[in-house]
């Protein structure tokens, strides 16, 4: 494992990490915690340092296993986690800093922790980046030592962008992958002038980019690559990136013949993230040791040649970009 450090925070993080969205077990089924504990601990017996998670997860039962996994260990693992989401309805004027400051405290409790590593706001709504006094609540907390650092979910480079002109934010989390390639014109070269740390989510496009999906695959009346296609229940970037599925289809089979002999391309997309030197850490999910395995691998993986990162340029800017580019 290879580490990098996470902006301001001082953080040496692992440049492959875990995200937690669906540690308990796959989309729709119940939570499991011998899964999630399963998984948590392969992971940083893999060389993972820093986990994210959020307050809304698993209704808050993926925070309590990340808890016990921190306290269970005797390696230094960074912690973060998310607050915002609960708000509902999720507007503009449900941001209210003492909202904000009882869901910090609730994860606190949850976890069992004295201080989060960092918090990061959980994609608020676009005007919430336009109002000071919630970035002034985070300093507060630092100092009450009830977290260490701040950072922000984005859905939009907008987002980013704004989001930089706080002092206190050290992170932006946000979709970075072969079928969202925005990012990379702007808000990756602001983020390294500011020092900003980026944590990249969504790299496997929703498993698209597995290349394990074929227009057969059916999935869960639960789970959100169903119900989400048309950004019914949150922001349809989520999903697939927001690519059209049949679109993703055809692209990933282009990709296929620019890594022949690869039966899954999901260690092949995440070292593409990690080839942008901007990128501290990426944070694919897994719902199964064996998925975090192949995460792993990625680690283990030779630099990608410029003719391959090329060609998966040359798909993105023909199958993709006309269709999303600029929607986020």
């Amino acid at each position: 494992m290879q580490y990098r450090k996470l902006g301001k925070t001082g953080f040496h993080v692992s440049e492959i990490s875990l995200g937690t969205w669906q540690v308990g077990g796959k989309w729709g089924d119940p939570f499991s915690h011998q899964t999630a504990d399963a998984i948590l601990n392969a992971a940083v017996d893999g060389g993972i340092n820093f986990i994210d998670t959020a307050d809304v997860y698993g209704d808050g039962e993926s925070e309590q296993a990340v808890g016990r996994l921190v306290r269970s260990r005797s390696e230094r693992v960074y912690v973060a986690t998310k607050c915002g989401r609960q708000l509902q309805p999720h507007t503009n004027d449900a941001y209210q800093p003492a909202a904000l400051r009882r869901f910090v405290e609730a994860s606190l409790r949850n976890m069992q922790l004295e201080t989060l590593d960092l918090v990061q706001l959980h994609c608020p709504p676009t005007e919430v980046f336009y109002r000071p006094e919630i970035f002034e609540l985070f300093d507060r907390l630092r100092d009450e030592g009830k977290i260490r650092h701040l950072g922000v979910s984005v859905e939009k480079v907008e987002e980013g962008l704004k989001a930089l002109s706080f002092a206190n934010v050290t992170t932006i989390q946000l979709i970075f992958n072969m079928f969202r390639q925005r990012p990379q014109e702007l808000l990756f070269r602001e983020a390294r002038r500011h020092d900003v740390g980026l944590i990249v989510r969504v790299p496997l496009a929703s498993g698209l980019l597995t290349g394990k999906f074929s227009p057969q695959t059916t999935f869960s009346p639960d789970d959100h690559r169903q119900f989400n296609r048309e950004g019914s229940a949150f922001d349809k970037g989520e999903t697939f990136a927001g690519v059209d599925y049949e679109t993703g289809l055809a692209a990933v089979e282009e990709l296929k013949l620019v890594f022949p002999d690869q039966p899954n391309l999901a260690p092949l997309a995440l070292r593409w993230v990690l080839m942008f030197d901007e990128v501290s850490c990426v944070i694919p999910g897994a719902s199964r040791p064996s998925q975090l395995q192949s995460n792993l691998h990625a680690a283990e993986l030779p630099a990608l040649s410029q003719e391959q990162m090329q060609a998966v340029k040359a798909i993105y800017e023909q199958r993709i970009k006309p269709l999303v580019h600029y929607s986020w």
